[in-house]
């Protein structure tokens, strides 16, 4: 369903190992034009070379695009490098310079990267702790969203009248009366990650060794659990649109385990110092990305079947920012 102008992105293992050399491509170009709206070119950022990465799933996807149209309104020559494989990937992806500027959750900073264990529940306050954190990275945080993405479990409507689990509490009791009730599918890095699933167990005191789990793609959880076949709950991102295409039911997470997920503009410091104009273009966009207003994106694409790079573009036009260009 990609634009042929997308080009296949390969990437080698990385662990702190620096990207060059991997297979990782330069990017592609925009996939569409756009024109200035309320964003307009910037004096010493017309022509500027800037690469955009993002993740490998939707909303990533389309945040990616989003800063790309902003940024190509403003007057820079931008490279798409959305897509890329999994969050270190694309960290190492920025930190040895072939990404220069995408959106970041604060929580996926704050643990994964910086090996932080306990989250910080109060939002500007992981926003700043996670910006002093990765100065020394070489990376800068700048505009938080009010999106908060963060991790939940859901299950489909029957699930939730049999079991009568509303609370991620009921889930434990159910994992301790009935394991097999309470079956799980979740990804790879949920699976591993100590903001995921282990941490979740150990916060809500059961077994998890005890919970029947499928790891599966992040995009087939969600219908596996709508079905209710292979997993009588499923892992879900709460700005997910499949969780209202599919009627799905979000367990409330009653100890606040899961950390906020803000999404934040993160740029390379040698390019925040050079062009800080990027700061100044993306905060009203951020100020703009609500849960509501992403939710809404996600679903377009996952539920609806539309191209991201159009939902993305449609949305900076609705929002005034950008106006259409000749494609």
């Amino acid at each position: 369903m990609w634009r042929s102008t997308r080009k296949l992105i390969v990437l080698c293992a990385v662990g702190t190992m620096a990207l060059a050399g991997c297979g990782l491509q330069s990017g592609s170009a925009v996939p569409l034009s756009v024109e200035p709206g309320s964003i307009k070119p910037m004096p010493g950022l017309e022509g500027a070379e800037l690469t955009v990465g993002s993740k490998d799933f939707t909303e990533q996807i389309v945040l990616g695009y989003i800063l790309e149209f902003a940024l190509s309104a403003a007057g820079a020559d931008v490279r798409d490098l959305t897509n890329i494989s999994g969050s270190n990937s694309t960290r190492q992806a920025m930190i040895a310079g072939q990404v220069d500027v995408s959106y970041e959750y604060t929580g996926t900073g704050w643990i994964n990267y910086q090996g932080n264990e306990t989250p910080i529940t109060d939002a500007t306050e992981q926003f700043d702790a996670v910006r002093d954190g990765d100065k020394k990275n070489g990376i800068v945080w700048v505009n938080p969203a009010p999106m908060d993405n963060t991790y939940a479990l859901a299950m489909n409507q029957a699930t939730a009248a049999q079991t009568g689990v509303k609370t991620l509490s009921d889930y434990a009791a159910l994992v301790a009366r009935d394991p097999a009730a309470a079956s799980l599918c979740v990804e790879t890095e949920f699976n591993s990650r100590q903001d995921g699933f282990p941490g979740l167990a150990a916060t809500y005191g059961f077994d998890p060794n005890a919970v029947p789990r499928q790891i599966l793609q992040t995009g087939i959880i969600y219908q596996a659990t709508a079905d209710g076949s292979q997993c009588k709950f499923g892992e879900v991102f709460t700005t997910d649109g499949r969780i209202k295409g599919l009627d799905l039911v979000v367990l409330e997470d009653d100890k606040n385990f899961f950390p906020r997920y803000n999404a934040t503009v993160v740029i390379r410091s040698s390019i925040a110092e050079k062009y800080p104009q990027i700061a100044e273009i993306t905060a009203p966009i951020s100020a703009a990305l609500t849960n509501d207003e992403i939710t809404e994106l996600n679903k377009q694409v996952d539920v609806d079947g539309r191209e991201p790079a159009d939902v993305a573009r449609d949305w900076m036009v609705k929002e005034g920012f950008v106006t259409v260009g000749s494609d």
